[in-house]
């Protein structure tokens, strides 16, 4: 079957072009909206202490550690 289905260029298993921008749209969103979640989360462990913080999100959320004035 599987060389069949190669030789046969009227596969029933092609997709068009707006099927598979769809799918490609659809794919994005989902993975969009697992990493806002992922990001979500990690905002929530921050603010509880419960992870500690990187470099980053240390400067976005305690800028005054690096004021160099203070010292």
């Amino acid at each position: 079957m599987g060389e069949e289905a190669i030789k046969n260029p009227n596969n029933s298993n092609r997709i068009t072009n707006d099927q598979f921008l769809n799918w490609k749209r659809q794919k994005d969103a989902d993975a969009s909206a697992r990493k806002a979640e992922v990001a979500r989360k990690r905002e929530e462990d921050i603010a509880s202490g419960a992870v500690q913080m990187n470099g980053r999100e240390l400067f976005l959320h305690e800028p005054w550690v690096f004021d160099n004035t203070l010292y």
